[in-house]
Parts: structure tokens; C-alpha cells; sequence
């Protein structure tokens, strides 16, 4: 073979390889041989970013719980009480339930129930009397409903009764093939559900509150479920009645039918989900037949499952997607999935760390459209922000900050979470910086940040060196409030600096730039501690064996980009040692060893192990990344793979697939690092789909813990910069194009 052949052969090679390399089933799913029993642990989450539920899969009763974001008690709560009943803030509510008691209930065999986290479809198998027996369902976002199909592969298969219940105190309605029920929460909030039921043989007729079905070969349920609430503060946050709505969708599914339902969810679902692809290794044959629940018990006591790494992973997505979808509300404390009406801390929206998790990963992982609720959600919540922040600070005070906690009608609750506004911000900002859509950028971010930082501009306190503070801080939730708290001034420093990036990219404000670049040179900077620590006060009052929970003052790291290894070595240092210490693992000793085990107390929290998780990604650590990634499935995450704080919350889940992502590939400076923080448990491997700040999507292949290649596709063109240890190249991309780069990040393939 000449050399020319030899050179076109090894770039197919190289970038037939790029990509999703090993041959894996794309499905992927959560199983279990026994029905559910406790709703958070055990029970499995549909959701189309509106409507969601949780399936049970029991074989005499079936039980159906649901849920719709907006059905809230509360009202706007100027004051910021935190009241969670029928008014003040109030809390997020559980809609109701779906309960179906079959006749049989004679002994079953060959039981399966799943979740399929690729395509959102729940499916519950079993056999009876000799009958096989398949139940699934869905929640559809192009069609807006929930649907479930109950089948057997006889006829006259099941008979039994169907029941719809409200949890708010509705009285529930049957009618032929049909049970709905309409009702008004103490805070004027309208809420109602109906319930559609097709047979296919047999037959249906209602008695009293319930729909009776005998000897039926399948049934087809739609639901709908909604309440009059409008994001619109002008609107009072009340909109049209919810029932001639809940009619139009309900009777537009039914003509449809079920099978081009499903069709439409999958490929709706699954457009979002299959656009990241991951592989850090397999499983042993042993443990890959394994359910879910028996693999997270074999992983917990010291097993190896990269497979159940990589489910975690898509798991955070598939969540994600299916409980923040366009045109809806962002996720919750909860996601999407409530069943109390007093849930932890109200099911709200905590902006000191925790909806910001929420949405850590939704850019880099692909899914940028779910983080325009969240968006839409700081738009709408401006004015009544605004309003409360002048009642607090003064009526000439420009701009706006919000309290811990917000309810969906403008509200705040708890304590004042001073720059609560500074970290909305950045996420307003990492939109743009991951698609660059200038005309978002104008519309949209450009003037919320700038707001911010007139708020800012207002409210810095000026020592007498100067230097400029934060006042009256909290480092969440640890310690005084006080002047120059850590946290506080990182999160106004990337303020500042996303301004900067922003009014740059639109080429406007130019005296203001100057301004807001002068705030932040004066800004109160980060200090170094008398053990070596970054400090999280101005005051050095740090305690080496302090295992709280948060890690606020590291926010410069993640998900902030003030501090880094390569640019502050010094700063990252002492980040490396704080971080240490908060895990129970204090000492000066760089060999002490660092396990899962050794992170303790109140170190093992949901959302504690993803944050810590990311922030080692950042200063480059992945073996300690991978640690935190043990712990989180280890201490934290129940059967059904829901995290657990205590109580269930689901930052962690979002959380870990944020970090997850950081430890392949960062792009928070002006070059996208490859690899950044790989741990040796993956060691060959390839993922698909990730993406970069400035418009980039990365496939990337590595052997041995070693780049093979990599591909670059351009979504809006520009410069594109790429680092991979001590290989760096810079290159011009159109937008549209690929282009493929083998392991010393030389281009070998223009596509």
C-alpha cells in the first residue's frame, strides 16, 4: 500500500470513529421486579414539561399520581413571609390521582415495570391467569396530554372500575366514557381535569363517581389536566378557564389515536435526548441483567457499573426535558413531581444554588431549549422583583435582587438573597454564550444584565482603601451576615464580566463599560487564609474541619470563572484545600486519603456531591470528581434514581449531569478543553453531542485516558479555539461545517 492510500485510509479511520463508537443499545431503562410501594423512592416520573406523573405499576390497583406546574396556593407576597399554606407564599400542590381496580386478583408471574429514559414511555408487564398482560404510558409535549394504553393479548382480558381524585377537595364527575372535576384554590387559582376512557371490546358505563369496565381486550386513557394561571404580572398571573381548554386538547388526541400519540411523543422526546451520546465503559455481564434497584445496591457496596454511571448521566436530561419544556414553568425543588400539599420547603424555586443546579447542564448537554422556561421565568418575575426590592432598599433604588425563595406569582420568601439577581443573571448570560443569538442577546439578556448591574452600580459599599463590597451578605447558609462575603463578590465580579462580554458582542454602552470594568477592578478580591484556604469572609475565620454543606466561596470556580488553575494557581490552591476540608479530609498532606468514605456528615447531601463534583472537574481533578459521582449514587440516590437530600429533591439529578459534562469537556474561557478532568475508571471511551460556549458541538473518542480524535461541528461559525493538555489549535469554522481534528488536535477532515 503507497503512502497517499495509507493517509486517506487513516483519515476514514479517524473520523468513522468519531462519534458513538461502541455498538450500545440507545434505549435506555430503568426496571424493577416488583411494583412500587413509596411514592419519591420507588415510583417512576413521566412529563412533558406541563403535566407530569408518577406510575406505581401495581397489578390489582394501579395507581396514577399527576401533577400540573401551576397549581399553587400563595399569592405575590410583597412582604416575603414564608407561609406555605393557602396564602402568603404558599406552596406547589399535588393535582390528584388516577386509581384503576382490576377484578382479578389472583397470583401473577413473569413481572416487569420500566421506564424507557430515551423515549419516556413507562411500561408494566406481567402474566395472570395465564393472560399477559401490558400497560404503558406517556406524557406528550406536541399534544399536551398524558395517555395511557391498558391491553391483553385476549379478549374480554379485564374488567374493574376507574376512579379520578382531586387532592384539593374537588368532587369528581362521571359521565359516559369520561370523569372530570373543576375547583378553586382559597387563592382564586381555578384548577381542573378530566379524564378520557376508550374501550376496545367489552364495555363502560358510570356509577356514581366512577367508570366501570367489563370484559374489556384494551383500554386507552387521556388526560388533561390544568388551571387559569398566566405568567403575567399585569395579568394578576390568572388567565383564561382551564376546562374549554382541557375539552379542545383532550377531543384533538382522541381523533388522533393512540399510536400516532406515541409516534409523535417519541420523536418529539427523543430528538431532544438522542443528541448526546455516552460511553465510559460496560458493565460485567453479571450486573448488566440486573434491575436498577439491585445494580445501585451492588454499585453502593464497591461495585463497578460505568453503565449506571452513564444512565445517571442521561437520567439528569431526561428529567430535565420532561419537566421544563418551552412556553411552561422551569423545574422545581421537585422537578415536576409533587404528592404532598406541604412538600419540603414548598416545592419552590431556592435561588442560593438550587434551580440554578437545575439548569447547570442544559446548555452543555444539549438541551437548550428547556432553559428558556427558567428565562421566561425571571422576565416575568422583573416588576414584582422590582416592586420588593424598593419597598426594601428604598423607592430611588435602580434595578432589582429577590429573596431565597419565589413562589410562580412574583413572590419571595426567607431571607434576602442579595445577589439572588446576580446569579439569574448569569444564567440569562449562558444562553447567549452557547448559541450566540444576537437578537436574544439584544431583546432579552442584554437588558436584564445591564439592570443588574445599575442595581450594583448603587449598591456596592466603598471602603476606605477603595475597594468596593457587597454588604450585608450571607454565605449560604453558613455563618454571619456581614460586609465582603465571598460568595457575594465572585458572583458580582462574573456579573460584571458577562456584562462586559454581552455589551461587547453588541458593540453598545461603550462610557458604561468603562464604568461597570472599573467596579470590578476595585471589587474586594479573594483572599488566601492562614491554613492555606480560600477564605469564604473577609474576616479569616475559617475552620479547617467545618464540614458543612455548602461550598459557597468556591463559586469563582464553579459555576463561576474567576479562579482556575491555569490563571490563578495560587486561588485554585487554596480552593483545592477548602474543598478538601469541607469533605471531612483536612490535612496539609496532598497523599491523605481522599474516598468516598472519608466525605462525611453533612457533606452527603443530594446537592452537595454534584457541586463538589463540578468544582473538582474545574481545578482538573476527575479522580476526585468521580469520587463525589460514587458518593452522590452511594449515600443519596434512591431505587428509582431520584435524589435524595434528605428529603427527595432533584438538584442532585440535574446537578451530577451538569458535572458529569464538565469533567469531559469546559469552555468557560476563551478555549474549549478536551478531556479536562477525565478520571482513570474511564478509561476508554466516547461521547457525542456536547456542547461548547460560542455555538460548538463536540464528539469526541479517547483510548486509554488519551484523546484519539475529536469533531467540531460550527452551529453559528467563528473562532473556534481547542486544548487538549499541551496541544492547542485555533481555527476559523463556518457555520453548518465540521471539521475533525486526530489526537495532537491537527485537522485532518473537513466535512
Amino acid at each position: 500500500m503507497n503512502k497517499i492510500k495509507l493517509a486517506a485510509l487513516l483519515v476514514i479511520v479517524l473520523f468513522n470513529t468519531s462519534g458513538s463508537f461502541a455498538q450500545k443499545n440507545p434505549d435506555i431503562k430503568l426496571w424493577y421486579k416488583e411494583p412500587a410501594k413509596k411514592w419519591s423512592a420507588e415510583a417512576l416520573p413521566i412529563g412533558n414539561g406541563r403535566l407530569g406523573a408518577m406510575f406505581f405499576g401495581g397489578v390489582e390497583r394501579e395507581i396514577i399520581q399527576f401533577n400540573e406546574q401551576s397549581l399553587w396556593s400563595g399569592d405575590n407576597n410583597w412582604d416575603g413571609e414564608y407561609e406555605t399554606g393557602d396564602h402568603g407564599f404558599g406552596s406547589y400542590r399535588n393535582f390528584g390521582d388516577i386509581t384503576i381496580d382490576f377484578t382479578d386478583k389472583s397470583a401473577y408471574s413473569n413481572y416487569s415495570r420500566s421506564l424507557n429514559i430515551s423515549t419516556g414511555i413507562h411500561q408494566t408487564n406481567f402474566t395472570q391467569n395465564n393472560i399477559k398482560i401490558s400497560r404503558e404510558g406517556f406524557a406528550s409535549y406536541p399534544d399536551q396530554v398524558m395517555v395511557f394504553e391498558y391491553k391483553t393479548n385476549v379478549k374480554k382480558g379485564f374488567s374493574g372500575t376507574i376512579s379520578l381524585h382531586s387532592a384539593q377537595g374537588a368532587i369528581s364527575k362521571a359521565a359516559i366514557n369520561s370523569l372530570s372535576f373543576i375547583g378553586e384554590m382559597p387563592n382564586k387559582l381555578k384548577y381542573a381535569a378530566k379524564l378520557l376512557v376508550q374501550n376496545n371490546g367489552g364495555k363502560i358505563r358510570f356509577e356514581g363517581d366512577k367508570l366501570i369496565f367489563e370484559n374489556c381486550n384494551a383500554l386507552t386513557l387521556i388526560l388533561d389536566a390544568r388551571t387559569n394561571y398566566k405568567a403575567d404580572f399585569k395579568s394578576d398571573w390568572r388567565g383564561e378557564d382551564p376546562m374549554p381548554r382541557i375539552e379542545k386538547e383532550i377531543a384533538a388526541a382522541k381523533a388522533r389515536g393512540y399510536e400516532k400519540l406515541k409516534a409523535a411523543h417519541i420523536k418529539d422526546l427523543s430528538s431532544l435526548l438522542s443528541r448526546v451520546y455516552l460511553n465510559i465503559g460496560n458493565a460485567d455481564a453479571a450486573t448488566s441483567v440486573l434491575p436498577t434497584d439491585e445494580r445501585l445496591k451492588k454499585y453502593a457496596a464497591g461495585g463497578v457499573d460505568p453503565d449506571l454511571e452513564e444512565t445517571m448521566f442521561q437520567y439528569g436530561r431526561y428529567l430535565l426535558a420532561s419537566s421544563s419544556r418551552r412556553g411552561g414553568l422551569p423545574a422545581n425543588l421537585q422537578g415536576l413531581w409533587n404528592d404532598s400539599n406541604t412538600p419540603a420547603w414548598a416545592s419552590d424555586y431556592h435561588n442560593n444554588i438550587n434551580i440554578q443546579m437545575n439548569y447547570w447542564g442544559v446548555e452543555s448537554t444539549n438541551l437548550s431549549e428547556c432553559h428558556l422556561p427558567l428565562i421566561d421565568f425571571i422576565v416575568a418575575a422583573q416588576e414584582p422583583c422590582r416592586i420588593a426590592t424598593r419597598r426594601a432598599f428604598g423607592e430611588k433604588t435602580r434595578g432589582w435582587t429577590a429573596r431565597t425563595s419565589q413562589n410562580i406569582f412574583g413572590g419571595n420568601g426567607w431571607e434576602w438573597n442579595i445577589p439572588a439577581s446576580a446569579w439569574y443573571a448569569q444564567h440569562v448570560y449562558e444562553h447567549w454564550a452557547f448559541t450566540k443569538d444576537n437578537y436574544y442577546l439584544r431583546q432579552t439578556a442584554y437588558p436584564i444584565i445591564k439592570e443588574v448591574c445599575e442595581y450594583w452600580e448603587d449598591n456596592l459599599k466603598t471602603m476606605p482603601n477603595g475597594q468596593l463590597m457587597v454588604p450585608n451578605g450571607w454565605s449560604p447558609e453558613h455563618g454571619p451576615r456581614e460586609d465582603g462575603v465571598m460568595m457575594d463578590q465572585q458572583l458580582v465580579w462574573d456579573l460584571f464580566q458577562n456584562y462586559l462580554d454581552a455589551a461587547k458582542a453588541l458593540n453598545i454602552d461603550a462610557d458604561y463599560q468603562k464604568k461597570v470594568l472599573d467596579m470590578q477592578s476595585r471589587l474586594a478580591p479573594n483572599k488566601i487564609g492562614k491554613w492555606g484556604q480560600l477564605q469564604e469572609w473577609q474576616v479569616d475565620r475559617d475552620d479547617p474541619n467545618d464540614e458543612h454543606r455548602h461550598t459557597s466561596h468556591l463559586f469563582g470556580v464553579y459555576p463561576g470563572r474567576q479562579i482556575s488553575s491555569s490563571v490563578t494557581p495560587e486561588l485554585a490552591k487554596g480552593a483545592i484545600l477548602s474543598l478538601r476540608s469541607r469533605s471531612g479530609n483536612f490535612g496539609k498532606n496532598e497523599n491523605t486519603p481522599f474516598t468516598v468514605e472519608s466525605t462525611v456528615g453533612d457533606s452527603r447531601r443530594s446537592w452537595t456531591w454534584p457541586w463538589r463534583c463540578a468544582i473538582w472537574a474545574r481545578l482538573g481533578e476527575g479522580d476526585r470528581a468521580e469520587i463525589m459521582i460514587r458518593g452522590l449514587l452511594t449515600y443519596n440516590t434512591l431505587p428509582n434514581l431520584f435524589c435524595n437530600h434528605p428529603p427527595f429533591q432533584l438538584d442532585g439529578n440535574f446537578g451530577i449531569t451538569a458535572a458529569m459534562a464538565e469533567m469531559l469537556i469546559q469552555s468557560q474561557t476563551e478555549k474549549i478543553q478536551l478531556l479536562p478532568a477525565l478520571p482513570k475508571t474511564w478509561k476508554d471511551g466516547d461521547v457525542k453531542g456536547l456542547c461548547a460556549r460560542g455555538g460548538f458541538e463536540i464528539d469526541m473518542k479517547w483510548k486509554e485516558g488519551k484523546l484519539v480524535n475529536a469533531k467540531v461541528f460550527s452551529k453559528t461559525g467563528g473562532v473556534c479555539k481547542l486544548q487538549n493538555g499541551k496541544n492547542n489549535i485555533e481555527i476559523s469554522t463556518q457555520a453548518g461545517k465540521s471539521y475533525t481534528f486526530n489526537a495532537e488536535l491537527k485537522e485532518i477532515l473537513k466535512k
